[in-house]
């Protein structure tokens, strides 16, 4: 089944927590702290894989989670780091976070490795906290959290050759006579609802064909699923234009030509601008020979033209022939031909905090740095809840909730964890 758009949500693994720990041994009445570190939460990295040519693996599994690192330990022993989660795209996927629109990347090469969520540091054990005012810390820090979000996934097929025109015109006949692609082909429109891709030898030369589902008018802004279809010729480095000769279909092989490049050009102008080869197919039919002097009277000298019959194989050799000596000629393409598509749209940078009154008198404090701090604050000892209480004062936040009215009683929430404001602070 070919998929080519999914959403998937990821979850790099949280940091292990710091320990809090003494030394015990004889002789040692004395010993100082030491509470391990806790080790690194995995990240979740995607993998170009040039072996995949579909996203479908994504449709029945959504939601990827990573390990979280090892808690530190007494005796200065740190927690194992957690592995990393690896998910393999196929080659010429674009990952687009969810909810700003950013692209995070683009897949264009085998092997290519992109961190899409970053696992969560290991927090620190008491020994890390020991200072010439305080020689027996009992602070440490809990694991940070592992970067999360929404992902939107899209392939973009990479080939060498695609094969562009109106349904029913013969493009499938083609790919299956010179591949060993096997389409469904029949004779109605739309037959062809997905891409298909094969692979093309010609003596010791060989390159990958795209048979791209048939455009119709309108597609740039949608129709028949144009863009859908459209977006996979972005990548192709030659456009095989593929014409119904006959006019078997009752519509002109030269109107057809001009309307087809008009949505290509619509949709992007780069893509307008592609290299292309004109290819009037059906010329066994009656009715061809006519068009075919029409269609070059039209073109003249601006594109090559290559007669043939998907059907019979007439016409085949030549145009192959040409295909290779034209593809070494042709960088590859590695990015969307559209600039405004492809432009990364980062997010705008987020207060450092924000406060909320909700209509219960809650205090509700957000912001990636605070919430990161809540997460990872060490609230079962004297020194930890001090340190905390020290983090939320150089941030300013307890001048903020005085300036908005903060009473004494009131809570305050700040991610998962919940407080009481007293005159002191907290």
């Amino acid at each position: 089944m070919f998929y080519d758009r999914t959403k998937i949500y990821v979850k790099a693994g949280n940091g292990g927590n710091g320990a809090v720990s003494f030394r015990r041994e004889k002789y040692v009445p004395l010993g100082g702290p030491d509470g391990g570190d806790g080790g690194r939460g995995g990240d979740i990295i995607l993998v170009a894989d040039e072996g995949l040519r579909t996203l479908v693996d994504f449709r029945y599994k959504r939601h990827y989670k990573g390990d979280r690192g090892e808690h530190g330990q007494g005796k200065d022993r740190h927690g194992k780091s957690a592995e990393d989660l690896i998910l393999r795209v196929p080659v010429g996927t674009i990952v687009k976070d969810a909810e700003t629109g950013e692209i995070l990347a683009d897949f264009t090469k085998h092997g290519q490795r992109e961190v899409v969520a970053k696992g969560g540091r290991g927090g620190r054990g008491n020994a890390r906290f020991i200072s010439n005012t305080n020689k027996a810390p009992t602070v440490a820090e809990r694991g940070e959290p592992g970067e999360e979000r929404w992902l939107l996934l899209e392939l973009k097929l990479l080939a060498d050759v695609g094969l562009v025109g109106f349904p029913n015109v013969g493009k499938s006949t083609l790919i299956s006579k010179v591949s060993a692609a096997r389409p469904k082909i029949a004779d109605y429109p739309f037959t062809t609802l997905v891409p298909n891709l094969g692979v093309v030898r010609v003596e010791e030369e060989s390159f990958v064909m795209a048979d791209i589902p048939g455009i119709i008018e309108g597609a740039h802004t949608g129709a028949g699923l144009g863009l859908e279809f459209l977006r996979h010729v972005e990548r192709t480095r030659l456009l095989l234009h593929v014409l119904d000769i006959s006019g078997s279909e009752g519509r002109d092989p030269v109107q057809d030509f001009e309307i087809i490049n008009r949505e290509l050009r619509e949709y992007s102008p780069a893509l307008a601008e592609r290299p292309m080869l004109v290819v009037p197919n059906k010329i066994d039919l009656p009715g061809s020979e006519d068009n075919l002097a029409r269609l070059r009277e039209h073109l003249r000298d601006k594109y090559e033209i290559f007669p043939i019959s998907a059907a019979t194989g007439q016409g085949l050799k030549e145009l192959l022939y040409r295909v290779v000596q034209i593809l070494p000629q042709l960088p590859p393409v590695e990015f969307t031909a559209s600039p405004d598509e492809h432009r990364v749209v980062k997010a705008k940078k987020d207060e450092r905090f924000k406060i909320e009154l909700r209509d219960d008198g809650t205090y509700v404090i957000t912001g990636k740095e605070i919430e990161r701090h809540a997460a990872m604050a060490f609230l079962a000892t004297e020194d930890g809840l001090m340190r905390f209480q020290n983090i939320l004062k150089a941030m300013g936040i307890n001048d903020a909730l005085k300036e908005r009215g903060i009473e004494e009683g009131d809570r305050v929430l700040i991610g998962d964890l919940e407080l009481e404001w007293t005159e002191g602070g907290y």
